[in-house]
């Protein structure tokens, strides 16, 4: 896939060897996130931003429509729930365990390539599932929801009859776990509602699921989304263990630097590493967004001091970046965006908030009014 973040970029701002600083790293990343300039949807459409950035966060149905109203130019609610009505993308549970919106090929490519850890995580729940043949319940479950999209409850209920003793709970959640199982519409379409109802990914796509791909290429599109980065970077977005050898293979061709702290970060020769003085416009971002996911070391985006603000227990909050960095929370409760920064901002980092929370409503509630307003972060 190609890098079209990289287009138009100012120029490098580091030598191979060279040390990337916090604000450096947050630059380059930002880049490759279509957050320093937006993408217009002309170059780059929705189906392909989704691709790009190896999917979207969807653990609700609003954020991946919020993820890309940051992130292109001329983006409408529209194009991507047509993409989710024609099952161009899906809603799967792929990296971390979490809820993506990934184009269907991604989706039968990325989840045969996280399923080891999917297998690990039933590891917490076998005191739920003793006796309880996970071939056979598979097997079940898939003819479940092939012969008609089920809810979890539902594929509860079912599976209880066939293990009386066993946690329903860890029986909905092994089907999960085993099989990739896809939210069928109309959960997930803009504008509309619909309970959460599953069948398998290859009967709503209507072909078989692929081989994993090759580490060596899902690191190549790792860096070009979220580069430069550590080896252990990329095993915090995937939930996986073991890439060293992944990248020790692609070393001849990498670029190799360092951060702050002395840790080796590789990445493509070609990516955008644009100059750490280059102006970050403000960026509202929905909850769970995965640029403040995928990393290890999130300093390159949230500053230290701020470190775990923009959660409450399991919870993520809607956040916002000013001159690139994570600096506030905002939320939108009946017809007003309230705007939350953790610290003082200058009039014109105000002003260019309002404009940029102006331009999401407008692209995403245009049909609505709403008054924009700051408030102050409780402690």
């Amino acid at each position: 896939m190609t890098n079209k973040a990289a287009r138009n970029t100012p120029g490098t701002a580091a030598t191979e060897g060279s040390r990337l600083d916090p604000r450096a790293l947050n630059r380059a990343t930002l880049a490759r996130q279509l957050l320093l300039r937006r993408e217009p949807v002309s170059a780059m459409p929705a189906y392909d931003a989704v691709g790009h950035l190896l999917g979207l966060q969807a653990q609700n149905v609003k954020p991946p429509y919020h993820a890309l109203a940051a992130r292109l130019d001329g983006f409408e609610p529209e194009q991507l729930s047509a993409l989710m009505a024609d099952r161009a993308v899906v809603r799967i549970v792929t990296l971390r365990s979490t809820i993506h919106t990934h184009t269907a090929e991604d989706c039968l490519t990325l989840r045969p390539l996280v399923q080891p850890a999917r297998e690990r995580e039933l590891n917490q729940f076998r005191k739920g599932l003793v006796g309880v043949d996970l071939d056979r319940l598979a097997a079940i479950a898939r003819e479940l929801v092939e012969a008609e999209p089920r809810t979890l409850k539902q594929l509860r209920e079912a599976l209880i009859v066939e293990w009386p003793d066993a946690d329903p709970f860890a029986l909905g959640l092994a089907a999960r776990c085993r099989l990739p199982l896809v939210q069928v519409t109309p959960r997930g379409l803009w504008g509309r509602s619909g309970q959460v109802a599953l069948t398998t990914a290859e009967h709503w796509l209507g072909r078989p699921a692929e081989p994993a791909p090759a580490l060596e290429a899902v690191v190549r599109r790792y860096l070009a989304a979220f580069g430069p980065a550590s080896v252990k970077d990329m095993q915090t977005w995937a939930g996986l263990t073991r890439l060293r050898d992944a990248f020790e293979r692609l070393r001849p061709e990498l670029l190799t630097f360092r951060d702050d702290n002395g840790v080796e970060l590789f990445d493509l020769p070609d990516a955008p590493r644009p100059d750490p003085d280059t102006p970050a416009p403000p960026r509202l971002l929905p909850e769970f967004d995965n640029l403040l996911l995928s990393h290890a070391d999130r300093s390159r985006v949230v500053p230290p001091a701020l470190k775990g603000r923009s959660w409450q227990g399991n919870q993520a909050y809607r956040t916002f970046l000013v001159d690139g960095f994570l600096a506030g929370i905002w939320k939108i409760e009946e017809d007003v965006l309230t705007l939350e920064p953790f610290g003082r901002l200058t009039k014109e980092q105000r002003h260019e908030l309002v404009e940029e929370a102006g331009r999401m409503l407008a692209v995403l509630h245009g049909h609505e009014s709403y008054d924009i307003r700051f408030g102050t972060v409780a402690n």
